[in-house]
């Protein structure tokens, strides 16, 4: 199992403020995924990129894959207060 470096995980937010959170790792993914969790639920998906350099917006969330695929970055605009929580990436490899 590769290892995937996040920062920071959690959001806690002024509303209005815009939030970035980073994930890394040394392999790489043929996908990778966005998850939000609030405390005691499960995470809920929140978008899927699968070719290097992909962007994917959806209303104020913006997901970037990074070129070589080791890397994506989760950008929320203008942060409400209902975008608090853990927010999680998860990539998948080919075996």
């Amino acid at each position: 199992t590769q290892q995937l470096e996040q920062s920071p995980r959690f959001l806690s937010i002024q509303e209005g403020e815009n939030f970035t959170a980073y994930c890394n790792s040394s392999s790489v993914f043929t996908s990778l995924q966005w998850y939000r969790q609030d405390p005691g639920e499960g995470p809920v998906l929140l978008m899927t990129v699968v070719t290097g350099g992909e962007v994917k917006k959806q209303k104020r969330l913006t997901i970037q894959f990074g070129d070589a695929r080791k890397d994506s970055s989760l950008h929320i605009t203008a942060t409400q207060p209902g975008d608090t929580g853990l927010y999680l990436c998860a990539g998948a490899q080919c075996s």
